[in-house]
């Protein structure tokens, strides 16, 4: 099956954190209500736990988005279930994430591995993008996955370790990722592009299609007609968004969306 027809012509739309806008984010909760949409991406990211299991949260900290405080790497699996992360909701686990969408056979995911080598460690680092795809794996979702960091470092541990058996996503320009040994654009898949229209050309943008064949996709700045206009002035085959009924609405009555 092929996972991967977006276009220009029919443009993806990813759920940011889930449906960000109206739910507590990173939650099952967001998440579901995402799949109700019939999104054709949820993007989400993973840290990991004390003790090591794989956790779907952005910040490094519990402050922002739950009613606890610190660090996430400072508590155990059992002890971060007890916050509530809004609405009720608790702290979902990557493999509870699977097992919500392995019966939405056409759906996507965008998975950001949040802990990098410069920051945790490569060892830490490693560990956690590798256990995410021994998970991958489990679920015989290789085809349906495409690997997210901001770390240029741990972007090319997986090109390095894993050639191009999963898709990877970075960022354009290069000044969004960490210093880099290998040219980014010669082994990701797709990059998320900042600052379209503003610091960053259009001419530019197309450029990077043109040489090296990546796919651009939108970020989740991008929420409302004139960025979505923009967004397809550039090529964007996805946009991620935190408000996928508004864009997948706007993209439909432009024919943008199938």
């Amino acid at each position: 099956m092929n996972y991967w027809s977006q276009s220009k012509n029919n443009i993806y739309v990813a759920a940011h954190r889930g449906f960000k806008d109206k739910y507590p984010e990173n939650t099952l909760l967001a998440f579901k209500k995402a799949l109700e949409l019939e999104v054709d991406q949820i993007e989400t990211d993973v840290r990991v736990t004390k003790d090591k299991i794989l956790v779907l949260m952005h910040d490094e900290k519990l402050d922002r988005t739950t009613n606890g405080k610190g660090m996430v790497s400072d508590y155990t699996y059992e002890e971060l279930i007890k916050f509530d992360a809004g609405e009720g909701e608790k702290i979902p686990t990557l493999e509870e994430l699977f097992e919500l969408v392995k019966n939405h056979p056409t759906l996507t995911l965008d998975l950001e591995l949040k802990e990098y080598p410069e920051e945790v460690g490569e060892e830490l680092s490693f560990y956690v993008c590798d256990e995410t795809l021994k998970m991958v794996e489990k679920y015989n979702f290789g085809e349906r996955i495409v690997i997210n960091s901001f770390s240029s470092k741990l972007n090319e541990y997986i090109f390095k370790t894993y050639g191009k058996k999963y898709r990877q996503h970075g960022f354009f320009p290069k000044k969004h990722m960490t210093p880099n040994e290998l040219d980014p654009y010669t082994y990701l898949y797709c990059a998320c592009v900042f600052g379209a229209g503003d610091d960053v050309s259009i001419e530019e943008i197309l450029q990077i299609q043109k040489d090296y064949g990546v796919r651009i996709w939108a970020p989740a700045s991008t929420r409302d007609e004139a960025s979505i206009d923009l967004a397809v002035a550039y090529g964007a085959e996805l946009i991620t968004c935190n408000n996928p009924d508004e864009v997948l609405t706007i993209l439909r009555k432009k024919g943008l969306h199938k």
